[in-house]
């Protein structure tokens, strides 16, 4: 045989046989680790006063416990790509594991909220690896007709954690108590270590690499992903701008963001491989990503803030209320996953974000009376759309990607998932928060020019008077402003739900642009 006949030969060799035991089982123990770091971003959100009352934080320390693990998170998720060619999927994958179980359960003796911060924040870090790591896997080991099964359990992984986070974490802490949200962890973690390591060796890592490390774009960028996450998170809290630390570190993360870019397209061995940007389909994707991880946090985040805010519910009545978004996400994915494979993704992901607009809408007119039956609609449409939207970005987003890219790639995709998410974020509470006072000034302002609020207070104040209240018109002046206030916050969630449905109405459109490409594509042809 001559050489230039053994290329030939190779090529026509029949692939190696999948050991589909040992994938789904390597795979599957991943997923679980891919979840509960995920949950862990979530699922203190109901328990911060019990938290808070354990370790002595103040009210303005106690949001860091969230903060801080998500701000480190956004670090490795990027980084993960390289590591992951370096020492491979399994090493990496198991050292991320054991340190995420070990700083869980340091989490859970902390006495102090400055020690809370510093385990919550190395939990983070250390863990963030778990999550791109699988996303990795599943283009990379599952053949390209078995992608879109693979891509339907991430997206159950995905949009399910952080919508039980909070009900799960309710109550494990009313049952047992808030330490129990990391101690959770321990069992978890040790299961899926063994099923990583006993069967998890996917591929192997190039020690190569480690020449030539770039320390300076680690640093560089640290600084802009550390800034930027921590500007979204604080930023509506601590009125943007108007406060010096939230400008300055906008400027740091503008400037450490333009040196990472520069960096790592002229250096010859990036952390990031940006270079996964020139394809379009990567591009339309990523930038759907963010827009689903927008609607997938920000959906979760704002019905708990209405429940709790207006309707004043407890931990447990919010999660029984947030279980139709979890059952409709969970029914939808195997549906989802079937329209992928047969359609052109582009149709079902630009239906999917129609669907989740449109069940944000629904929740345009919301009033102070809604609860679990008036919700269930916005529920079903929104966690349907989102599950379908996600799935088909998945593909649209990697199938088109030679395996070389892969790694990296999935780690941006989740970087975009999760900015989007913290954007999404930012800009709900800055719209809730700006709304309400625009509403409150406006109808406080009615009530002085007479009017039907003006003769409620007059009215008011007579019944005060008839109770024998000491002070009948500052009594009705109180009931009164409780009334607008509640009012005016309403107005303002049924603003933030349409903000979000239009967001997701220019997402379907912007969907439309990816090239065309089938649910299940052949393998690129340049993998190299």
């Amino acid at each position: 045989m001559t050489d230039a006949a053994l290329p030939a030969s190779q090529a026509a060799q029949p692939k190696p046989e999948v050991d589909w035991g040992k994938l789904f089982l390597g795979f599957g123990a991943m997923v679980i680790g891919q979840f509960m770091a995920i949950l862990d971003i979530q699922i203190v959100a109901a328990s911060l006063p019990q938290i808070q009352a354990g370790v002595g934080a103040s009210t303005d320390q106690i949001s860091w416990i969230q903060t801080a693990y998500l701000i480190p998170e956004v670090v490795m998720i990027p980084l993960s790509g390289y590591l992951s060619r370096l020492w491979g999927t399994q090493r990496l994958y198991l050292a991320s594991c054991t340190g995420f179980i070990v700083m869980s359960v340091l989490t859970g003796l902390s006495s102090s909220i400055d020690m809370m911060i510093l385990t919550r924040a190395l939990q983070g870090f250390i863990g963030g690896a778990m999550i791109p790591t699988v996303f990795a896997v599943a283009f990379t080991a599952f053949p390209p007709e078995r992608r879109i099964t693979a891509s339907v359990i991430m997206g159950l992984i995905v949009t399910l954690a952080p919508t039980v986070g909070p009900t799960l974490g309710g109550h494990l802490t009313e049952a047992l108590s808030w330490r129990w949200l990391f101690f959770i962890n321990v069992p978890t973690g040790l299961i899926v270590l063994f099923g990583v390591a006993r069967w998890g060796d996917f591929d192997k890592g190039d020690p190569s690499l480690a020449k030539g490390f770039d320390w300076f774009g680690l640093a560089v960028m640290a600084v802009f992903l550390m800034s930027m996450q921590y500007v979204l998170e604080e930023g509506a809290k601590d009125d943007w701008f108007d406060d010096t630390a939230i400008l300055w570190l906008t400027v740091t993360a503008v400037i450490g963001g333009a040196l990472f870019i520069w960096r790592q397209l002229t250096y010859k061995n990036p952390i990031v491989e940006l270079r996964a940007f020139t394809n379009r389909n990567f591009t339309v994707g990523v930038l759907m990503t963010a827009v689903s991880g927008a609607s997938l946090f920000g959906g979760t985040f704002l019905l708990p803030q209405f429940l709790g805010r207006v309707r004043h519910y407890s931990a447990s009545e919010v999660g029984t209320t947030m279980i139709i978004s979890g059952l409709s996400m969970f029914l939808t994915g195997p549906i989802a996953g079937r329209l992928v494979r047969k359609t052109d993704p582009r149709l079902p992901m630009c239906l999917g974000f129609i669907l989740a607009g449109w069940g944000m809408y629904m929740a345009h007119g919301v009033t102070k009376d809604w609860g679990f039956w008036e919700f269930a609609g916005v529920q079903a449409c929104r966690g349907v759309g989102v599950m379908i939207a996600m799935i088909a970005t998945q593909q649209v987003t990697m199938s088109t990607l030679p395996p070389h890219m892969v790694k990296n790639a999935s780690g941006l995709v989740n970087l975009a998932r999760n900015t989007g998410g913290a954007v999404g974020l930012a800009l709900l509470a800055t719209s809730i928060s700006q709304q309400t006072a625009l509403y409150y000034d406006d109808m406080t302002s009615k009530v002085t020019q007479g009017g039907p609020t003006a003769n409620m207070m007059a009215g008011l104040t007579e019944r005060m008077m008839q109770l024998g209240v000491a002070d009948p018109a500052g009594a009705a002046r109180k009931a009164i402003g409780g009334m607008i206030e509640q009012q005016a916050t309403v107005m303002a969630f049924g603003d933030s739900f349409t903000l979000l449905a239009i967001g997701c109405f220019l997402a379907a459109v912007v969907s439309l642009l990816a090239s065309p490409a089938k649910g299940a594509p052949p393998p690129p042809s340049d993998a190299h």
